[in-house]
């Protein structure tokens, strides 16, 4: 099937070959899907014969590439809403609250874990969200580490094996014998089911011998790399995640000169969090730095039950335009092609020929209303695979 979305106001494709400035800016525009990709981009004007099976009005709204999530944690069961109102009252976060949902998602079923990911996946789809990673990490032993994988792969292609999440409550005190265990058992059984593998590179979590033995047992299992990396402080993390060449180093809240010039000579992403550093009262990433350094930048929810419980990429865009001093225009290329960038894809983040129809249609004339008006539900539509949802 095929069908012509006009009435576009602006058009948003992230091809600067395509219209104005890096975001390649089409104004009074259209998109021709045939299936489920892009088969034309253009001014409206410029279209000439399309014999379309359906047509769709966008009536002068805004559209652009669906959002794409490139870190989130939705295998888990319970909540931690009594840690929040703690932490609010002046208790750090030290990553701890992790050992609770690791109790409370060892004693779920597969079924109840998979509701509570096809639940957060729902609302992704709401903020117009298209591409969702998936991390276990809450399971913590190889029959649970393994099915949450099972369970991540019911809704993504974009699986990660997070076994080196925190040390678990059974193996306190000795982290050396848990890594020996993730390394020699969990990913020989959990890399079928995962493309990336993963590790918290941070104080209270894993140090930079032991992050290093999980990321180089996953690489020898054919995973790619990832790292959650200088949340809590500076640390080994970001240059090992160069050095290894993950796709993404994660959080960046803490870098040093040597991190972000490693950075910035590599195609390894920073994957900013800002939500997680709302809801923890954390420092901010230093995007501005980054930025201006060269460094490629992508945004994310992080959603997980403990320090950022949401699925909204538009509050992550305003956060990363008022906290963060990114522009309007950063911060959505960041949530789209920074995002795809981060999980190395290149079918999605883009809008033009041949790429993934992917398509968010805002309820306002521009992508800058995103975080002109931060917290109103903006989102009119979701193409996702060039079928229809959400439409108000």
């Amino acid at each position: 099937m095929s069908r012509l979305i006009e009435g576009i106001g602006q058009l948003v494709t992230n091809d600067p070959t395509r219209g104005e400035g890096p975001l390649g800016l089409v104004r009074d525009a259209a998109v021709v899907i045939e299936g489920d990709a892009v088969a034309w981009v253009g001014p409206r004007a410029a279209l000439r014969g399309n014999a379309a099976d359906a047509r769709w009005d966008a009536g002068g709204r805004a559209v652009l590439p669906g959002f794409v999530e490139s870190h989130s944690h939705l295998v888990f069961a319970g909540e931690r809403a009594e840690e929040f109102a703690a932490r609010m009252a002046g208790r750090s976060y030290e990553a701890g609250g992790i050992r609770t949902t690791i109790a409370a998602t060892r004693a779920a079923s597969d079924a109840e874990l998979s509701a509570n990911v096809a639940r957060l996946a729902r609302e992704y789809l709401a903020s117009g969200v298209t591409t969702v990673e998936v991390k276990s990490g809450y399971g913590q032993t190889v029959r649970d580490e393994e099915r949450s994988l099972v369970v991540a792969r019911e809704h993504t292609a974009e699986a990660t094996l997070l076994a080196a999440h925190v040390v678990p409550p059974d193996f306190a005190g000795r982290a050396d014998d848990y890594v020996r265990l993730v390394v020699e058992e969990m990913v020989p059984a959990c890399a079928p089911h995962a493309r990336w593998i993963d590790v918290f590179c941070e104080v209270g979590a894993f140090d930079g011998d032991q992050s290093r033995a999980v990321l180089e047992a996953g690489l020898a299992a054919g995973l790619g790399v990832r790292v959650h990396a200088g949340q809590l402080t500076e640390g080994p993390g970001i240059r090992l995640g160069v050095e290894l060449g993950a796709a993404s180093v994660d959080h960046v809240c803490h870098a040093t000169e040597e991190d972000v010039e490693a950075l910035a000579a590599s195609s390894t992403v920073a994957t900013l969090l800002p939500a997680a550093d709302f809801s923890t009262r954390n420092t901010y990433p230093d995007a501005r730095r980054l930025l201006e350094a060269g460094v490629t930048v992508a945004l994310g929810a992080d959603c997980n039950p403990g320090t950022s419980y949401t699925t909204s990429l538009p509050f992550v865009i305003a956060l990363a335009v008022r906290e963060l001093r990114m522009t309007p225009d950063e911060a959505v290329w960041s949530a789209t092609a920074g995002g795809a960038r981060a999980l190395r894809r290149d079918d999605v983040g883009v809008l033009a020929p041949g790429k993934r129809a992917d398509l968010v249609v805002l309820d306002a004339p521009s992508h800058i209303h995103l975080a002109y008006r931060p917290g109103v539900p903006l989102i009119h539509a979701v193409f996702r695979g060039g079928v229809l949802h959400n439409s108000l």
